[in-house]
């Protein structure tokens, strides 16, 4: 690895852009009374993190550019369906709450979107980026051995993985007889969320990748595990699971019966 003060420069330049972007996006949906892109972004701007770090390290040409081709990849391709199914569907129903909540408590639209979503999202997205940031900082080892070519099939796996759920369920959506009905197909058979099960297969994936550097890679986990505190606690299925359970004849059914994260086979009965 290089010196720790430029593994620190490095991360500071790339915390002040992710910031930077935050701010800008946050005045944004102030403009516009819509903060539903966010979301679009969480993918991109986990993605800019590595672009960011391929412009300023000096690692090994072909750990960078995998990590980067693989970073890329994933969040051009979720982010593009993020922007989609906003633009598609409209405003999400639980950010829309949560502000109209907050300005009825007397907080102004401004300071709510700021410190209710954006603050929060931005600390958050550059230390689940950790793995593509300190992964590309080391010149050795040279090449990606391999464990970081486990990494790599890991990573490809969750992309393929992810999109595959997004085109099942977009497929579900679009058919009117589905209507009011349970999506229990395909990948949704087997875990509840699929989407995240490839979010995580792609940054532990990336986490492989960056482990083989040595001890500042070894310690970027805290990335991957940061996003599954989130998928567990905090993420927008917490929210609409408890929705769906008391609006969705046989959701409560089929939670009961269906992998949480995991994909596994149902359980019967």
């Amino acid at each position: 690895m290089p010196p720790i003060l430029d593994i620190l420069q490095i991360l500071a330049i790339n915390f002040g852009l992710c910031i930077a972007s935050f701010v800008l996006l946050w005045a944004l949906g102030v403009a516009i009374r819509d903060v539903t892109f966010v979301d679009a972004w969480w993918a991109l701007g986990l993605a800019s993190m590595g672009v960011a770090t391929f412009f300023q390290a000096e690692g090994s040409p072909q750990r960078m550019q995998l990590m980067l081709i693989l970073a890329c990849i994933w969040g051009v391709r979720l982010g593009g369906y993020m922007l989609w199914r906003w633009r598609d569907h409209g405003p999400d129903r639980r950010y829309v709450k949560m502000l109209d909540r907050a300005q009825e408590k007397g907080m102004s639209y401004p300071k709510a979107a700021w410190t209710m979503v954006f603050q929060l999202q931005g600390p958050i997205l550059f230390v689940v980026s950790l793995p593509v940031q300190i992964g590309q900082m080391s010149a050795t080892p040279a090449m990606v051995g391999t464990i970081g070519m486990i990494g790599a099939g890991l990573a490809i796996f969750g992309i393929l993985f992810e999109s595959t759920a997004d085109w099942q369920m977009v497929r579900f959506k679009k058919n009117p007889a589905n209507q009011g009905k349970v999506m229990d197909r395909g990948l949704w058979r087997y875990t509840q969320h699929p989407n995240y099960f490839g979010d995580l297969c792609v940054w532990f994936g990336l986490w492989l990748i960056a482990a083989e550097t040595g001890l500042w890679g070894m310690a970027s986990i805290v990335g991957p595990l940061l996003l599954v505190v989130m998928f567990i606690k905090y993420s927008g299925g917490v929210s609409y699971e408890k929705r769906l359970k008391h609006t969705r004849p046989g959701y409560a059914d089929y939670m009961a019966r269906t992998s949480p994260m995991i994909p596994w086979f149902p359980k019967k009965g």
